[in-house]
């Protein structure tokens, strides 16, 4: 029970950052009279979230405890995670932007370092100590751990910034960040074998597996469609004559609870029907529930709009890229070697979040050629793509486990 604790509580405190800064941090700069060309900077800070597998296989031969390879690795990110948030608290942030975004743009940047590298001790950890017929869960609670970080910092911290103020917020978040790690001193991962290869041709060993080349397209194309369609759903909602307000509810609490929700159920039928048939069946979800946006557009001045389809549609959009991504992260799990837990799935993850920055970058021209409901065709399209390459891997039994626990 003690690992169930300790994973929720890690994968938590990882969603605290993203979500304080992600919500807050482009609102407060402009308040500080900021251009908004040095605002858009900020997305320069989730840079390491890609290029963690660089660094990732390190954790698979170094402790900075002996023995610990895991937890020493977790601790120390952490709680250094926590220094950088109260050294930003130590001046307020209009001293820190007086000479432009670089030093905060610096500071956020390690910071995210600091928490991705958490990530691949966490999750190397997970794949080492959770059995293969638990694996649906354990990602269930990481996607819903996740989630429940991002509501608390990017809700109820933001909703208090009004009250607390800059120095508050930030104190108050690193002292979520060294709570999320207490019930990790209780649990005791599982030790870790170092291989005796060298580091590099043992990394580049996993693109050598059975159907690696099939495998990793999967990895690039299974959230394709999901991320190229979801960037467009707040200027859909925006343009159909919704507020901010109205927004941020629709949005930040009923879609992220409907997340959460897709996250943890998405876990447990993963466990109860199997990967092949969730991995199948997730895929048709997020297409339908893309289309579900259809006809939104057309709502854009109208006195009277349709809440319902609106708030349907949030919520099985959210509640399917739930589902999806707790399957593909549970096979990302058992395709990672012994030995090498964090360096492959440190890679595997990249690949789906390059994959899905790259999608997510050319939505934009997508619905201006095609409109909304055009776009969202294209986006459902997409989803169902990865269908084919599923069938072929699971008619190769790639979906067979590749290590004993």
């Amino acid at each position: 029970m003690n690992k169930w604790f300790a994973l929720t509580g890690l994968y938590l405190v990882q969603g605290l950052p993203h979500g304080f800064f992600g919500q807050a941090m482009p609102v407060l700069l402009r308040q500080q009279g900021l251009d908004l060309a040095l605002i858009g900077m900020l997305s320069v800070v989730s840079l390491p979230w890609a290029l963690k597998f660089l660094w990732a296989p390190l954790l698979d031969r170094f402790a900075l405890k002996r023995g610990e390879y895991r937890r020493s690795w977790i601790l120390a990110m952490n709680y250094s995670a926590a220094a950088v948030l109260l050294l930003l608290a130590s001046q307020p942030l209009a001293v820190w932007t007086e000479s432009g975004l670089f030093l905060p743009l610096g500071l956020l940047l390690l910071l995210n370092t600091l928490i991705a590298t958490q990530d691949i001790a966490t999750d190397a950890m997970a794949v080492e100590n959770i059995e293969p017929a638990r694996r649906g869960l354990a990602n269930g609670i990481q996607v819903a751990g996740y989630r429940s970080g991002m509501i608390i910092a990017g809700g109820l911290l933001v909703s208090l910034y009004g009250v607390i103020g800059w120095h508050w917020a930030l104190w108050l978040l690193a002292g979520l960040m060294v709570l999320g790690t207490l019930p990790l001193w209780l649990f005791k991962p599982r030790a870790h074998l170092v291989s005796r290869e060298p580091l590099w041709p043992q990394w580049l060993g996993f693109f050598r597996l059975k159907d690696a080349g099939l495998w990793i397209l999967l990895l690039l194309v299974y959230k394709l469609g999901d991320a190229f369609g979801t960037p467009m759903i707040r200027p859909l909602l925006s343009d159909a004559g919704v507020s901010l307000e109205q927004l941020g509810v629709l949005m930040g609490t009923t879609g992220f609870l409907a997340g959460l929700f897709g996250a943890l159920l998405g876990g447990w039928l993963v466990t109860r029907l199997g990967r092949q048939a969730t991995l199948l069946a997730f895929l048709l979800a997020e297409a339908l529930a893309l289309l579900s946006y259809l006809g939104i557009d057309g709502m854009a001045g109208a006195l009277q709009k349709d809440w319902l389809h609106i708030y349907l549609a949030v919520i099985v959009e959210h509640l399917a890229g739930g589902l999806g991504t707790a399957a593909l992260f549970t096979v990302m799990m058992d395709r990672c070697r012994a030995h090498c837990e964090a360096g492959d799935y440190a890679l595997q993850s990249c690949l789906v979040i390059i994959s899905g920055m790259i999608a997510g970058s050319l939505s934009g021209f997508s619905a201006r050629a095609l409109g909304y409901d055009g776009h969202f065709v294209v986006a459902a399209l997409l989803t169902l793509l990865p269908l084919v390459l599923v069938w072929a891997l699971i008619k190769r039994r790639a979906f067979v486990l590749q290590r004993d626990f």
